[in-house]
């Protein structure tokens, strides 16, 4: 659809004829009688531009336009008139209108003005949001980049999260930056000013894992000459952050169950029992629910990690972020080498586009930085050339179009209408752009995002 046009005219037949001519054009009509009528349907319904007759009765179309201007300053008004009156027009340009058109009307001029109306108030729209956003920036966003609709989801989860008291457990594949996440939550949080405390799970040696957590008394076990103070009490007041949870040896998992249950912990060699005020942000790659019902997995620990659960999209779902943080990598590295950055071709975007990035946003820093320094772009270990094989424009579009249709079908599960919500297209636009690439449902399972 063109957009949402509201027709104004005191004339039945006229009103009947312009809303049919719309509909068969290519644009949604809302119809109404009198100006009074057509307020209160812009009160409930949300329009691109209105379509008014000047002369009607009570209140006119100038009324009319200049109650929009207070309330609706944006919405683009289109005077419609029998009367070729030129000091009309020309006061309603100055007050604002859109346009101003004499009766009888030309149907192509008055579809083509409407489609600009239409198309004016969907930028502005979109300007004022992205404006918002950028008058905005507060911490999460300095923390979390991108602007894929996926990792703007995110962020919004994250500052939803700051102040509520609940552990976090974060999904994602490898690379994808479930730290950082962690660290937005506690940097952004009431929490900032005490500490944040890592711990990878996987690389803690099963034998002294309760002692790194919980602490240790001297004498507790051989070489123990010191005590120890663990690192959920030296988070005390701050953030734990349990990275590569499943990884955590099963005889821990019931002892931090029983931290997390009553915030103390009792150190190893001693009977006293410390309180601590910590909040727990635990992190993997699998599905924890699945390695509880697995059993490799305390199925009650889970519960307790899991007071909310946020989910990082893979690098391949998120658009043009790719290209945002290649840059940004690329751009800081070579300016702490003391060089100038090198060009991305034209090329090199598709390339990257086009790459599935299974290493995700740490494969792309990787490659970022290497192309900063001058090295080329080097992908999967096979080194792309600085100048790649030069292609069409329109083969680059394609291929860039081919990936975020699939990307949205992998992300819907196939679901047409979950395509379509997510690229913010019709069902006609979607269904002849799959036509046209060649796409099938069954293609977003068999092939991963970025992979057509």
């Amino acid at each position: 659809m063109l957009g949402t046009v509201l027709v104004v005219d005191d004339d039945e037949m006229l009103l009947g004829a312009l809303a049919q001519w719309l509909t068969l054009s290519g644009f949604n009509t809302l119809t109404a009688a009198n100006a009074d009528a057509g307020v209160t349907l812009l009160q409930a319904h949300p329009v691109d531009a209105v379509l008014t007759d000047v002369r009607m009765p009570g209140r006119s179309g100038m009324d009319l336009l200049r109650t929009l201007r207070d309330s609706s300053p944006d919405l683009p008004v289109v005077l419609l008139t029998g009367h070729g009156d030129v000091p009309l027009a020309v006061e309603a340009l100055k007050l604002g209108a859109f346009d101003f058109l004499t009766k009888p009307h030309d149907p192509e001029r008055l579809i083509a003005t409407l489609r600009n109306a239409c198309t004016q108030h969907v930028l502005t729209r979109r300007l004022h949001a992205a404006e918002a956003r950028l008058g905005g920036q507060d911490a999460v966003s300095t923390c979390i980049l991108g602007q894929s609709a996926a990792m703007l989801k995110l962020k919004d989860e994250v500052r939803a999260l700051l102040d509520a008291p609940l552990d976090i457990l974060i999904r994602g594949e490898t690379g994808t930056g479930k730290e950082v996440v962690a660290r937005a939550l506690h940097d952004c949080g009431p929490r900032r000013t005490k500490p944040f405390v890592a711990i990878n799970c996987a690389a803690v040696p099963h034998e002294i894992f309760e002692s790194e957590l919980f602490g240790h008394e001297a004498g507790a076990f051989t070489g123990a000459k010191t005590q120890r103070v663990g690192k959920f009490e030296f988070a005390n007041g701050g953030t734990v952050f349990l990275d590569e949870i499943e990884s955590m040896p099963l005889g821990a998992q019931a002892k931090v169950l029983r931290v997390l249950q009553e915030r103390v912990i009792e150190r190893v060699g001693s009977n006293r029992l410390i309180p601590i005020d910590v909040r727990v942000v635990s992190a993997a790659k699998l599905k924890l629910r699945e390695a509880a019902g697995e059993g490799s997995f305390r199925e009650d620990l889970y519960y307790r990690l899991a007071g909310y659960e946020i989910d990082i999209p893979p690098l391949r779902q998120r658009g043009d972020d790719v290209i945002l943080l290649f840059t940004q990598f690329a751009t800081a590295c070579a300016e702490r080498a003391k060089r100038r950055p090198p060009e991305l071709t034209p090329a090199l975007v598709a390339t990257l586009l086009n790459h599935p990035w299974p290493g995700n946003v740490r494969e792309l820093k990787s490659a970022a930085e290497r192309f900063g320094l001058g090295l080329g772009l080097h992908l999967c270990g096979c080194a792309t050339p600085a100048v790649a094989e030069m292609r069409s424009l329109d083969s680059m579009l394609d291929d860039y179009e081919r990936s975020l249709i699939l990307a949205a079908l992998n992300q819907s599960e196939g679901s047409i209408a979950g395509a379509m919500q997510i690229l913010d297209v019709p069902r006609r636009t979607l269904n002849e752009k799959m036509r046209r690439l060649s796409i099938e449902r069954a293609a977003a399972r068999a092939h991963p995002p970025g992979e057509a």
